[in-house]
C-alpha cells in the first residue's frame, strides 16, 4: 500500500500542500521526511502522534529526521497560546533537549544504523548566525503582511505578540531550508496548528532554491476523544512518556480504559497493526465489547513500544493481581508502581497487634470495634492473605521486601503502608 493511502486509511492526514505531487515524488524515490519538537518540557503521548507518522514513512523506506529545537525552543512557539510563553534559561533548554534526545533514541532506535531515524538540533545551524546576516540574508525573504495573515499569528493580534514569538515561523522555515539543502529532506510533518509554519518554510525554500523546488508539507488532525475533550489528558493530568512521571502501569491502564468509541481510531493512529488485524479487533468491539480485546491489544502495543517488554510484563502482572486480589506474587517494585495512587500511610518497623496497628498506628480502621468486626467477618486481607484472627501480630516480616504492607478491605479498597 502506498504510504499516503495508508495514512488516509488511518485517518491520519489533515492537510497536504500538494497530494498529487507528493504521491508522484515518493513513487519515484526515497525521500527525507522531518518532524520537529521543542525542548520545552517532557514528552507526553500527544507528542507521539506526528512521530508515529514519521516512523511509518521510515517503514515505507524513506529517511526520517527528527529536529530537536534547541534554537526554536529558546524563543517559544506562539501556536495555540493566548499569551507569551515564559522564556526558559539556556541551561534548562539544554537539559530538556538532552532528555528529549535520549527519549527519541530509545523510542526510535536513532543512530543505530544508516537506516535509523536521524536526530539533529537546530541550534547547530543558528548559533553562529549574526543579527545583521539574519536581517539581510533571511529577513528579506519574509513579507510581514504574509506573516500576519498566518493563522498562527493572526489569532494573537488582538492580545498581542512579541517580535520574539513573531519570528518563530522564520526560524522554523530556516530549519526546513537547511534540511532540504543538507539532508535531502522534501517533506515536513506537523500537527494541524503547524500549517502556517510549514507553508512559510515552503515559501522560503522556493525563494532560495527556485520555484521548481520539490518540497511538501503534511499535517495531522487534532485528536479529540469521542466526548469532545482533548486526547491524552486524565483527571491526574497529562500522560507522560517518562516512567518517573507516569509509571508503565499507569500508562498501560490509560490505554486499557479507552472508550469503545475511540479505541479503533487509536489502534489506527498509534499501532503498526495491519488493516486486517485492526478490522478483526473492530469487529470484536461490536460483537464482544465486554472482552475489551481491542483495548488490551492497544495497551500491550503501546506499553511495549514506549517502555519495553519488562515494563509490559510488570503492568500486566499488576493488572491481573489487582483484578483477582492475588497480590502475593508481586515484587516490592511492582507494589510501589501499581499502588502509587492508593491511600498511603507510614508505620514503624515494629511488632504490633493487628487491631491496634490498624486503628492506632495507620488509622485504616476508625475504631477497634470496627477492626475486630472486619477481621472476624473475613473482610480484611494483608498482602493477599485473609486475616481472621484478631490476635494476629503485624511484623516487618509480613511485608514486601521489608518496605510495604498492603491491606485490602472488602473487594476493591486497598491501602498501602510504607514501613519506615
Amino acid at each position: 500500500m502506498n504510504i499516503i493511502d495508508e495514512l488516509t486509511w488511518r485517518d491520519a492526514i489533515n492537510q497536504q500542500t500538494d497530494e498529487e505531487g507528493l504521491r508522484k515524488l515518493i513513487a519515484e524515490k526515497q525521500i527525507g521526511v522531518y518532524c520537529g519538537i521543542d525542548p520545552t518540557g517532557s514528552m507526553h503521548i500527544g507528542h507521539l502522534i506526528p512521530f508515529m507518522i514519521l516512523k511509518r514513512f521510515q517503514l515505507a523506506g524513506h529517511r526520517p529526521v527528527i529536529v530537536i529545537g534547541g534554537a526554536t525552543g529558546s524563543i517559544g512557539d506562539p501556536s495555540g497560546k493566548s499569551e507569551e510563553r515564559v522564556l526558559q534559561t539556556k541551561e534548562q533548554v539544554q537539559k530538556n533537549a538532552d532528555k528529549l534526545t535520549s527519549q527519541m533514541e530509545r523510542l526510535f532506535d536513532a543512530g543505530k544504523n544508516e537506516k535509523s531515524i536521524r536526530l539533529v538540533n537546530n541550534l547547530e545551524w543558528t548559533k553562529d548566525l549574526t543579527l545583521l546576516d539574519f536581517l539581510r540574508n533571511i529577513g528579506k525573504s519574509f513579507n510581514v503582511n504574509t506573516m500576519l495573515a498566518k493563522d498562527i499569528v493572526a489569532s494573537r493580534l488582538e492580545t498581542g505578540i512579541s517580535f520574539t514569538e513573531f519570528t518563530y515561523q522564520i526560524l522554523q522555515s530556516m530549519d526546513y531550508l537547511h534540511l532540504y539543502q543538507h539532508e535531502d529532506v522534501q517533506l515536513q510533518i506537523g500537527g494541524a496548528d503547524q500549517w502556517g509554519n510549514i507553508t512559510a518554510g515552503l515559501e522560503f525554500i522556493r525563494k532560495q532554491a527556485g520555484s521548481e523546488a520539490q518540497a511538501f508539507g503534511l499535517t495531522i488532525p487534532l485528536m479529540l476523544k469521542a466526548d469532545g475533550t482533548k486526547f491524552g489528558k486524565t483527571a491526574g493530568g497529562a500522560v507522560w512518556l517518562d516512567p518517573e512521571e507516569t509509571t508503565p502501569y499507569e500508562f498501560y491502564q490509560f490505554w486499557l480504559n479507552q472508550d469503545d468509541r475511540d479505541v479503533v481510531k487509536y489502534l489506527k493512529y498509534f499501532t503498526f497493526l495491519t488493516e486486517n488485524e485492526i478490522g478483526e479487533l473492530a469487529e470484536k468491539v461490536e460483537t464482544e465489547p465486554h472482552k475489551r480485546e481491542a483495548q488490551k491489544t492497544l495497551a500491550r502495543e503501546m506499553t511495549l513500544f514506549v517502555h519495553g517488554e519488562q515494563a509490559l510484563e510488570d503492568a500486566e502482572k499488576i493488572t491481573a493481581a489487582l483484578f483477582s486480589g492475588d497480590v502475593k506474587s508481586l515484587t516490592a517494585r511492582q507494589i510501589e508502581e501499581g499502588f502509587k495512587n492508593m491511600p498511603t500511610f507510614e508505620a514503624l518497623k515494629e511488632e504490633r497487634n493487628i487491631v491496634e496497628w490498624l486503628v492506632d498506628v495507620v488509622g485504616i480502621e476508625p475504631s477497634r470495634r470496627q477492626a475486630r468486626e472486619d477481621i472476624t467477618n473475613g473482610a480484611l486481607s494483608m498482602n493477599g492473605e485473609k486475616v481472621t484472627d484478631v490476635d494476629a501480630v503485624v511484623t516487618p516480616g509480613n511485608s514486601f521486601d521489608g518496605r510495604f504492607i498492603l491491606i485490602r478491605r472488602g473487594k476493591k479498597k486497598y491501602f498501602l503502608v510504607k514501613l519506615v
